[in-house]
């Protein structure tokens, strides 16, 4: 193993890049050089880095030369455009975007859940839909204890996970509400302070957002589960951060309430919250700014003897996006 690797970040000024540099400190990871990528617009600017000035690059097909793991935190079209070339580099693009995550040949990684996919990359490795990411970390002991046939879920997703732009939109909304100025969307497609928005994306198939069959997709590829069905309704809800999902899980085989909190307590990234008599149970405040999941409610299905119940929140920013990414770049360092 390398005592040190040189790591990139395509798209560092946005919020998950900034979120994963911060992350490569706290997690220590063995950094040798750490390079940034952005726009034109950024390109030649300065971010601060463990107390030493970092010079924002320009992305090009030369840039990625002498790296060995590149974290993309860009937009689709972004990671296309680069993606070959920084596998021409010698470099693994670990990408947190959607362009390659239903690829066969590009896994789609959860490390606490499919680990064992990472020896198939073939120089990118997708890291999974934030919601996707959550719900699976919540479910994937339950799974192993008996397949889950099919998943019912509404996510409410925090308006951060629409970009730096969703929190400052909700904070400037409640002002003007509270001060009797005009509210006006920007960000969002309605007033989202004191309101909930039924639809993130746009509509896919059958009415279904392209947010919505991501979970079903990609819990898919992740799982190993190619005939599973997932019904979901994704909400935008005024939280600024963490996203919260329910989840009415059907099993090919019953699972007790008792069987699988005991899972669940155990489980990798999961941290089990679940005594309502005592109003405990997973909240968007609680589980911000960390890493594990927060798991509760649960619950029989009282529609199939052979449901559960339950409720998860996590932060989509770290677990939801650069955490996980770190974690994907940390099962290459231990693979080598």
């Amino acid at each position: 193993m390398k005592k040190e690797y040189n790591v990139g970040i395509l798209g560092a000024t946005g919020a998950v890049g900034r979120e994963m540099m911060r992350l490569l400190e706290e997690r220590n990871f063995p950094i040798g050089e750490l390079r940034l990528f952005a726009s034109n617009r950024s390109a030649g600017k300065v971010m601060e880095w463990q107390g030493k000035p970092l010079v924002i690059e320009e992305p090009c097909r030369e840039a990625f030369e002498d790296l060995d793991i590149v974290l993309g935190a860009a937009e689709n079209d972004i990671a296309k455009e680069f993606a070959q070339d920084i596998v021409d580099a010698g470099a693994v693009f670990v990408d947190n975007s959607s362009a390659f995550r239903l690829d066969p040949d590009v896994p789609l990684i959860v490390p606490e859940v499919n680990p064992e996919d990472v020896k198939l990359h073939k120089g990118i490795i997708s890291n999974p839909n934030c919601s996707t990411v959550i719900a699976v970390v919540a479910i994937h002991a339950l799974n192993r204890i008996s397949p889950i046939r099919n998943i019912i879920a509404s996510t409410y997703q925090a308006v951060s996970g629409a970009g730096a732009g969703g929190p400052i939109e909700l904070a400037n909304q409640v002002e003007a509400l509270r001060s009797g100025a005009p509210c006006e969307p920007k960000v969002f497609s309605h007033q989202i302070a004191y309101n909930l928005i039924p639809q993130i994306g746009g509509v896919q198939w059958e009415g279904y957002t392209s947010e919505e069959m991501k979970l079903q997709n990609e819990s898919r590829k992740i799982l190993h589960l190619p005939e599973l069905t997932v019904s979901c309704t994704c909400v935008r809800v005024p939280v600024v951060r963490s996203h919260s999902i329910s989840l009415n899980l059907r099993f090919t085989r019953p699972i007790s309430v008792r069987e699988a909190q005991t899972a669940l307590s155990m489980a990798k990234g999961c941290k089990l919250v679940d005594n309502p008599e005592k109003n405990q149970y997973p909240m968007p405040l609680d589980t911000s700014d960390q890493d594990l999941v927060f798991v509760g409610r649960v619950r029989p299905d009282l529609t199939d003897d052979a449901g559960l119940c339950l409720w998860c929140c996590g932060d989509q920013i770290r677990k939801g996006a650069a955490t996980n990414a770190i974690q994907i770049a940390e099962l290459l360092l231990d693979r080598e």
